[in-house]
């Protein structure tokens, strides 16, 4: 028996170095334990994140699509409207009506130089077409007279580069109004050239 008390107390002493290193054995699986929720929150945290920045696009969208249908109601509109279709109904802005070709001799001296032009009149809708062409048959030889004139006064740089164009193109213009339609609004928008060589 004596052999048998000497036996428990041996392992009564070993049971607190057991406990301990089952303890120590718990401890490992504890700190697993505690690594595994903090894995666990991080990917919760994660999916959170996602799932509440994909609904903000979502309901961004939503909530810009709300005044987009006003937009494609119109957009709608022009788009099923023919671009080409000359029987629409809706009304022309402008008509355009080309005038003969002018020849005259530029003021360069010692030189024969020559420019031949060719210009459209863009015209308002207002002026009725039929009208309109009577009167630039009728007032044809003013017109080409006047346009001989001022082309005959320029000189080779007055002639060239863009802005001396739009200058000639203003001119015209103004003239033109003054002398198609001098007591009323100008019916001529636009003075186009066609043909504007210099040789």
């Amino acid at each position: 028996m004596a052999d048998e008390e000497v036996k428990k107390e041996e392992v009564k002493k070993d049971e607190p170095e057991a406990k301990a290193d089952g303890d120590a054995e718990q401890k490992p699986e504890g700190n697993a334990a505690k690594k595994g929720p903090g894995i666990l929150t991080w990917a919760i945290i994660a999916v959170i994140i996602i799932a509440l920045g994909g609904s903000g696009f979502v309901l961004g969208r939503l909530l810009a699509g709300s005044s987009a249908p006003a937009e494609t109601a119109e957009q709608a509109k022009t788009a099923k409207a023919p671009k080409n279709d000359l029987t629409a109904k809706t009304p022309q802005k402008t008509w355009y009506h080309q005038l003969d070709p002018v020849v005259a001799n530029l003021d360069v001296p010692g030189a024969t130089r020559y420019i031949r032009a060719v210009l459209v009149l863009e015209l308002d809708a207002t002026l009725d077409q039929k009208k309109g062409t009577e009167l630039f048959d009728e007032k044809k030889p003013v017109i080409i007279n006047w346009l001989t004139i001022y082309l005959s006064g320029l000189t080779l740089e007055d002639a060239t580069g863009a802005s001396n164009l739009r200058r000639i193109q203003s001119n015209i213009l103004d003239a033109f109004n003054e002398q198609l339609f001098p007591d009323s609004k100008p019916m001529i928008k636009k003075i186009l050239l066609k043909e504007f060589p210099i040789q």
